[in-house]
This record gives C-alpha cells, sequence and structure tokens, in this order.
C-alpha cells in the first residue's frame, strides 16, 4: 500500500472493498443457481421449480460455474486481491441469476467506482475488462442454454447408435469434452447431435427486418404462412416441413408444447402479439403438405437481423451454426451492412455453405439491378475474401421469373442430394470440432510440468493486456457519443463556417446563378464530414490496435485462430453523411461591399442563413448526430462482438495452460490417451444420418 492509501493496481482500499463485495455476491448468485439444480433434481412433494434442466444441461452449467470462479479468482488476484477464506461449509430461473450476476459485474465498471475514488485511466480501463470478461462468460453461458437442448446428449447418442448412425467419433468428443470440463465446445456439440437426430436437410434464410424473407419463404412452399410486414418478430426461427396435415407446433421454455392452427402463427412470432419474446418461445414447427417440402427438405425463417426486438436477433445467431445451407437476403433498396457480412462470415467460419440474393428486385431497372450485383459481389470479396454469386429475387408475382429461375437453379438441384449433403455438413462439422478439441488437449499437455515463471508471467501479461483492451470499449464508446452530441449541437457553427468559405471566395472568381447557395451546401457538407472524421480514425485506430494484440496472444498462447487483416475494421462501413434535406440553398449574388470587406460579408451571409435556414439546418445536424450515435453504437457493438469471440477462446486457452501447469502424470496420460482415440483410423468413418423418422 502506497502512502496514500493507493495500492500497487491504482485501487485505494475502498475499491478493493466493493470489488471484493460484488464479486462475493456474484458468487453468491451463481450459488443460488447450484441451489435451483439441487432443488429441480429433488423428489420433494412441493418443488419450487419444474425439473427441466437435463443431466447433461446440469453438468454443462455447473462446468461453467466452476470456470466463471477460477475466473473470479484471477481476475481479483490480478488486482492483489486475495479472496478470503470461506465461513460456510430449471432453466429459465438459472438465465434470471445470470441476468442478476451480470448487473453485478457492471457495477464493477469504472464508471460505477468512480465514487468511492479517483484512480487511473489504467486502472479504469482493467476495471471496464474484467465486468466486460466476467460478463462474457454469463453471457455465453445464457447464449447455450437460450438454445434448449433436449434430452442427455450421451442418451441421444446411444439413441442414433442403436438406429444404425455412426457415431463413433461424435461419443469421443463427447466424452472428452465432459471429462475435461471443455464448455467452450458444448454449443456446437450440442447442434452437432441436433442434426444428426434429423435426417432433414435444412436451408435457413438470414436477413434484416424487412429484407422480405418470409415473403420469399411463403412463395416458394406455395402458401400465405409465414406473417409479412416491417414489425419485427421476437421468437425462435421457424421451422417449415413437410406434414400430411397441414397444423402448427410450438414449445415453450417453461410450459408444455401447444399445437395449434397455422393460420394463428403470428401470435407466436410477431412484436405486435408476442411483444419481447412474453410467451417463452423456443421452438415453431409448420408441417404443410407441400411440393417443395418433400425429400426431407425443411426451409428456417429466422428472426430479423438488426431487430428492434434484439431478442429475437440473439436467437437468430444462435441458431446460425445448425443449419446445412444458409441463404442470405439482402434489401435491393438499402446498402450492404456490417451485420449482413457478419452473417455471411459467421455461416462461412461454421462450414456452412452459404447463397446470396437480392430481394425486392423489382423496385429496381434492369441496368442499376446489374450495378447492385456487382457492387454487393464485390463489396463481400473485398471485406471476406469470399466470391460469392449474388442472385436477383423478388416475391413480386409480376417478377415471379425472377424467383423461379434461382430456385431451379440453385435450390431444386439440392432436393436430390439432400442426404448427402446433409453427411457433407455433418462431417464438416464434426472436422471443426476435432479439430478445435484435440489443439486444446495439445497446448495443455505441451505445458505439463513445464512453463517457468519468465513464461508464466508472458501468459499472465497477455490476460492482462486482454482485459485492458475489453475495458477499451467503454471509453472508446463514450468518447464517440461526446464527438455525436458536439455534431447534433453544431448546426450555428456550420452555418458561421460555410458564410465564411463563401465569402472568402467572392472576391476571387466569377460568379454562375445559384453558386453560392451550393458552395454554401458543399462548405456545410465538407464541415460535417470534418467533424465526423475523428470518430472514424479513432475506431479505425481501436480495430488495428485490438486486432494487433490478438495477432499477439494466438502467437504466444500457439493457436491458429487468429483474425485476418480488417476483420475488426471491416465493420465500420457505412457511416452516415449529413442530409441536409430537398431544395437546397439559395443566396444572393454578392455585391461590391461584398467583395471589398470579407468579414463584413461573412457577418451578412451568416446572418441570412440563419434567418432563412436556421432551423432547417440545426435540425439537420441534430439528425446526423443521432445517426451518427445509432451507427457507433452499432459498429462498437459488432467490433466487440468479434473481439470478443476471439478473447474469450484465449482466455479459455490461458486457463487451460495455467491449469496444465500443475498436470499430473496420471492427467498427462489420459490427455495422451484422448488424443490418439481423436487421431485413430475409427475417427475417420463417415458420420451418417440415423433413419430415424423414416
Amino acid at each position: 500500500m502506497e502512502p496514500n492509501g493507493t495500492a500497487a493496481n491504482g485501487l485505494n482500499s475502498s475499491h478493493t472493498r466493493h470489488l471484493l463485495a460484488r464479486f462475493q455476491y456474484a458468487d453468491k448468485l451463481l450459488g443460488e443457481i447450484e441451489t435451483i439444480l439441487a432443488a429441480a433434481a429433488s423428489k420433494s412433494p412441493f418443488p419450487k421449480y419444474k425439473p427441466d434442466v437435463t443431466p447433461q444441461q446440469a453438468k454443462l452449467i455447473q462446468d461453467y460455474l466452476a470456470r466463471i470462479r477460477a475466473q473470479m479468482v484471477q481476475v481479483l488476484r490480478s488486482q492483489g486481491i486475495e479472496p478470503p477464506a470461506p465461513q460456510f461449509g430449471s432453466l429459465h430461473s438459472i438465465r434470471v441469476m445470470l441476468g442478476f450476476a451480470g448487473i453485478s459485474f457492471e457495477e464493477c465498471r469504472a464508471a460505477a467506482m468512480r465514487g468511492y475514488g479517483e484512480f487511473s485511466p489504467e486502472a479504469g480501463a482493467q476495471l471496464d475488462g474484467l465486468a466486460g470478461e466476467m460478463k462474457s462468460l454469463l453471457g455465453r453461458l445464457d447464449a447455450y442454454l437460450a438454445q434448449g437442448s433436449g434430452q442427455d446428449l450421451w442418451e441421444r447418442l446411444e439413441e442414433l447408435e442403436r438406429a444404425g448412425s455412426d457415431v463413433g467419433l461424435v461419443k469421443v468428443l463427447e466424452r472428452i469434452i465432459d471429462a475435461h470440463g471443455m464448455v467452450e465446445f458444448r454449443p456446437a456439440l450440442a447442434n452437432i447431435v441436433e442434426r444428426m437426430t434429423s435426417p432433414a436437410f435444412e436451408i435457413a434464410v438470414f436477413g434484416r427486418v424487412s429484407s422480405g424473407k418470409s415473403s420469399l419463404l411463403n412463395r416458394i412452399v406455395g402458401r400465405e404462412i409465414l406473417p409479412v410486414g416491417v414489425t419485427p418478430v421476437t421468437a425462435a426461427p421457424t421451422r417449415i416441413s413437410y406434414g400430411a396435415v397441414e397444423r402448427g407446433m410450438v414449445w415453450f421454455a417453461d410450459a408444455n408444447p401447444r399445437q395449434f392452427e397455422v393460420s394463428r402463427l403470428a401470435e407466436y412470432v410477431s412484436e405486435e402479439f408476442n411483444l419481447g419474446n412474453a410467451k417463452h418461445v423456443s421452438r415453431i414447427v409448420v408441417e404443410l403438405p407441400s411440393a417443395r417440402l418433400r425429400d426431407g427438405v425443411v426451409y428456417v425463417d429466422t428472426p430479423g437481423l438488426g431487430s428492434l426486438a434484439r431478442a429475437g436477433a440473439a436467437e437468430t445467431m444462435a441458431y446460425l451454426p445448425r443449419c446445412d445451407l444458409g441463404v442470405v437476403l439482402l434489401d435491393a433498396g438499402t446498402a450492404l451492412t456490417p451485420e449482413d457480412l457478419s452473417t455471411i462470415q459467421v455461416l462461412s467460419e461454421a462450414a456452412i455453405p452459404v447463397l446470396v440474393a437480392l430481394s425486392k428486385c423489382d423496385l429496381l431497372e434492369a441496368g442499376d439491378l446489374e450495378r447492385v450485383r456487382t457492387y454487393t459481389a464485390g463489396k463481400i470479396e473485398s471485406e471476406l475474401g469470399m466470391k460469392l454469386p449474388v442472385a436477383a429475387v423478388s416475391a413480386k408475382p409480376e417478377q415471379r421469373e425472377l424467383l423461379e429461375a434461382w430456385f431451379e437453379r440453385e435450390i431444386l438441384p439440392l432436393y436430390g442430394r439432400h442426404a448427402e449433403l446433409a453427411r457433407e455438413s455433418l462431417r464438416r462439422k464434426v472436422g471443426a470440432l476435432r479439430m478445435g478439441v484435440e489443439a486444446a488437449l495439445r497446448a495443455r499437455l505441451e505445458r505439463a510440468g513445464q512453463g517457468g515463471e519468465a513464461e508464466v508471467a508472458e501468459v499472465r501479461g497477455i490476460e492482462s493486456e486482454l482485459r485492458k483492451a475489453a475495458g477499451r470499449f467503454a471509453g472508446i464508446r463514450a468518447e464517440a457519443f461526446r464527438m455525436s452530441d458536439e455534431i447534433s449541437a453544431s448546426g450555428w457553427v456550420a452555418i458561421r463556417h460555410a458564410a465564411e468559405v463563401v465569402a472568402d471566395a467572392w472576391g476571387e472568381e466569377e460568379w454562375g446563378p445559384g453558386e453560392a447557395g451550393e458552395r454554401a451546401v458543399a462548405a456545410m457538407e465538407a464541415f460535417a464530414a470534418a467533424q465526423a472524421k475523428p470518430v472514424a480514425t479513432m475506431l479505425v485506430e481501436a480495430a488495428e490496435e485490438l486486432s494487433d494484440l490478438l495477432r499477439r496472444a494466438a502467437g504466444t498462447l500457439a493457436l491458429p485462430n487468429a483474425p485476418e487483416g480488417g476483420e475488426l475494421s471491416g465493420v465500420l462501413s457505412g457511416m452516415p453523411r449529413l442530409d441536409l434535406g430537398a431544395g437546397g440553398i439559395a443566396m444572393a449574388a454578392p455585391g461590391v461591399a461584398a467583395r471589398r470587406w470579407r468579414g463584413w460579408a461573412a457577418r451578412r451571409a451568416a446572418r441570412r442563413l440563419e434567418e432563412e435556414y436556421g432551423l432547417r439546418v440545426r435540425q439537420a445536424f441534430a439528425d446526423y448526430g443521432k445517426q451518427m450515435e445509432a451507427w457507433i453504437r452499432r459498429t462498437l457493438a459488432e467490433m466487440e462482438g468479434r473481439f470478443d469471440s476471439y478473447a474469450d477462446a484465449y482466455r479459455a486457452q490461458i486457463e487451460r495452460l495455467m491449469s496444465g501447469r500443475g498436470t499430473t502424470a496420471d492427467e498427462a496420460e489420459a490427455i495422451r490417451r484422448d488424443l490418439a482415440a481423436l487421431s485413430a483410423p475409427a475417427s475417420e468413418a463417415p458420420v451418417e444420418t440415423p433413419a430415424l423418422g423414416d
């Protein structure tokens, strides 16, 4: 402790007590989750909780709780705080508790801690980073639980094996993941088993709200089944499959499944009738006697990305790795967004083939449509390095030939090969999972009994840098919002700037009719762009620095998954521009005095601009500031998500490496056996889809 009462970590005793108290409270909430698990499994005649937590979910929750607590200890010790010695020796409720735990960690951020005394910017970044780090772990567990999993994975694999499926490698992976507590691989494993239990070939349609997904699917299946409109959906993805009788089935997180008439689908999937998914819908299946649903092909309508109903968008992102083919639908009338690019990238990273289609093409002329297609394909290639053809479709009856041509060219050939394609999809998913598990085991084995103080310090240094980097987002967001507020309030400054620009040019050249007004508009647009440029520069620099850190971390930890160049900065497209509205600005030609006395001319021009256009200009800048704020919020959320997807994997690796230093000889031998089991020739056997349901 320094003489002024501040510890070496930059925090005083009040900070330390608050930090410890918040962590203890979060741990109490985690303990209550354990209580819920125990109560749900009890045989009490008066149960408080429904027994809806499967053994597999219970094991995963316990593994996550162990990891969260281990990380809590590491975080506290990194701040010089030693946890005190112990003093005392389902599903929806658990997610609520996770939410409260997240609130507790949120109160550890720098903004909440300043009431206990000042601290350095570096200490503030550490506080924001550790809060984000812990919330990330909670969020990943919550995202997994949001998917649901049905019966225990091992039991489902046994059932598949009895049905004649080759599940040898998947069973090996399940055993190894369970034995070593590799919770980060559980969602991918659950998705694989889910796909193995269904012989269908799933074609999922992704896109922003109002991109035309539902209209497109209605045309494909030949029925107006899915509700169409601008109201965002809130529930889980809707699967449309073949059935001899038309019917719908809906599953809930806290109630028994229910059958419903297809005409009532909107009651479960629309914001109007299911605000914020208040009905806790977890799964929806619609069965139709449609010829285009034959041969086990299933279509999936996903909640719109970018929806105001953020729960729906979260469900869409959670569903992404499950499908066998992803159709990303883009609105031909709007620009490609970071969310569109992110969807394509996530599908590709999950080894899922992607088709890109432009909807609402009936709104464009042939020449404009071809330019949009070329631009979109070029943008995808430049941002993601992927060459994808971009098709044109329309749900309008008069443009039916566009949809039919695309369907016959891209979709129909898949029908006869759906079983083969499903097997190929599973092989890719299983292969990717095996590679990840092998890399994690090898890293732990290489560290077993090794690692001097210098090596440990290097790994801990990377952990600290990742935490500080995560904490930077709060500061970047606050500074960017401050800049957007300045833009909102700069209408009068822009008018004076435009008047000075026009006055300076009056004495230098001859003016044509209306040129003064055109130059005033151009000057204000340039002024707005100059104000926005520091925001973009700050975000680009942050993205580059964060990418460099992630690549260094991957190198230090010997991990192959590092961000490629531009992966984080790729979200910075589509920054808004000032719109002064229609009508332009009219300014009278300068007189002789104006040409001679520029200062007087500038003041006179500014006064006239303010009198005639002040209200419109100030409103335009206020709107521009709000647009910038929305863009900043969306862009930083996407950048932070991409950063965290890498950083959380690195943190899990750091935990394994540090625990690997204490690995016993028996544990090391068990890891070698598991690596041998993964690389055995028998593991190369193809994964077959089962005959269940045939």
